[in-house]
């Protein structure tokens, strides 16, 4: 177990994750296929043509939930209850096949249940296309999580 503890977290703190990873087309191709989500912008090379982006779109669902996947180790890995609320996602730019993408997660909210047994942890997750010399950003959202707290865990 990799993943921290609710009082590791500390609000402003933010956390660069090691792990990078480059979006395949058929990445792109088998999220979709999975969710059934059969957009051609995502999936059909001659419509995209002719939209303004000029090729495929990685699915932002999936670029997402590769978000939170590459963020697990080093914040919920083995120390969640439950994820409660992905909210304000934004896409601000494209992600086609072959960008490579790294995360950082931000704290920016926690505290306590009510019975004081756990801990709500909220993060801001942003996601960055590192193939291109200006890093944009590409996608980011609020994560909130239930988080088991140490004494807790040991019992």
């Amino acid at each position: 177990m990799s993943g921290r503890y609710y009082e590791e977290f500390e609000v402003g703190e933010t956390i660069e994750h090691e792990r990078r990873r480059t979006i395949s087309e058929s990445d792109n191709q088998r999220f979709c296929d999975m969710t059934m989500n059969q957009q051609p912008l995502h999936l059909d090379a001659d419509f995209a043509a002719d939209t303004d982006f000029g090729e495929r779109l990685v699915n932002g669902l999936y670029t997402m939930s590769l978000a939170v996947g590459i963020s697990i180790p080093e914040t919920t890995d083995g120390t969640i209850v439950a994820n409660l609320s992905y909210d304000n996602v934004e896409h601000p730019e494209p992600v086609f096949h072959g960008d490579t993408i790294r995360v950082q997660s931000t704290v920016t909210d926690k505290g306590e249940t009510s019975d004081g047994e756990r801990g709500i942890v909220t993060m801001r997750v942003e996601v960055f296309k590192v193939n291109d010399p200006e890093e944009p950003l590409v996608c980011k959202f609020e994560r909130t999580v239930l988080s088991l707290k140490r004494e807790r865990a040991e019992e």
